[in-house]
């Protein structure tokens, strides 16, 4: 689907050349890129391999570029390499990595909390909030508002934000004059609530289309 978009999208050799044999790909960071091309170099002939590394230290963030020389070659390396490097078609050159980057980890998100089995109490990325910023932030609640440009749909959405333990209600509404999507969620603890608002805040529902959420004041003491 993603090549037959692509293939319309424009002229067929600039296609090709952008979008069709560049994958993007997670890797550990301590790869080098002779590490990269060995593992990827089985599902066809590589023209480049390249890690994306932090500009200031020179570190790898863990991801990476694999440039083949025929669209099927990276298709296949996309369907059949190991599921942890999350493979996928990478974006045009003209759009910067950094909000490539953005839009891979938001994409990703389901994934990772269908895949970890710890409570998400236990995540480093929960745990690595400071109290003290997120009051200053913003007041936070076990509510949360949820903002689209476009409708949203109630079993879908519920849906997404049941991913997130304590999801208590999830109440869909609809603005019939500008045709955008609003709803209120409700979680049975604050913790869940910043948790669903950390990871869902700017995710796409549907693709392109990035979700706005928002603590909603529930009447409780946000300071426990």
């Amino acid at each position: 689907v993603f090549i037959a978009q692509s293939r319309a999208s424009g002229s067929h050799r600039d296609v090709e050349d952008e979008e069709l044999t560049r994958i993007f790909v997670m890797i550990p960071k301590t790869y080098t890129e002779e590490d990269l091309r060995e593992k990827f170099k089985m599902y066809g002939d590589i023209e480049y391999c390249s890690i994306i590394k932090n500009k200031t230290t020179g570190e790898s963030k863990g991801l990476g570029y694999v440039r083949y020389l025929k669209p099927s070659q990276a298709a296949r390396a996309i369907e059949e390499c190991d599921r942890s490097y999350r493979a996928i078609l990478a974006e045009p050159k003209n759009k910067s990595s950094e909000s490539f980057e953005h839009d891979y980890y938001s994409n990703t998100m389901r994934q990772d909390l269908r895949g970890n089995a710890l409570p998400f109490c236990m995540q480093p990325e929960f745990c690595g909030f400071e109290k003290a910023e997120t009051r200053i932030q913003e007041p936070v609640s076990k509510r949360l508002s949820v903002v689209s440009r476009l409708p949203l749909i109630q079993e879908q959405l519920f849906a997404l934000f049941d991913l997130v333990p304590g999801l208590e209600y999830c109440d869909v509404q609809r603005d019939p004059h500008t045709n955008s999507g609003y709803a209120v969620i409700q979680y049975s603890t604050a913790a869940s609530a910043i948790y669903a608002k950390y990871k869902l805040h700017g995710f796409e529902y549907p693709p392109g289309n990035r979700l706005t959420v928002l603590f909603l004041e529930d009447g409780n003491d946000s300071s426990e």
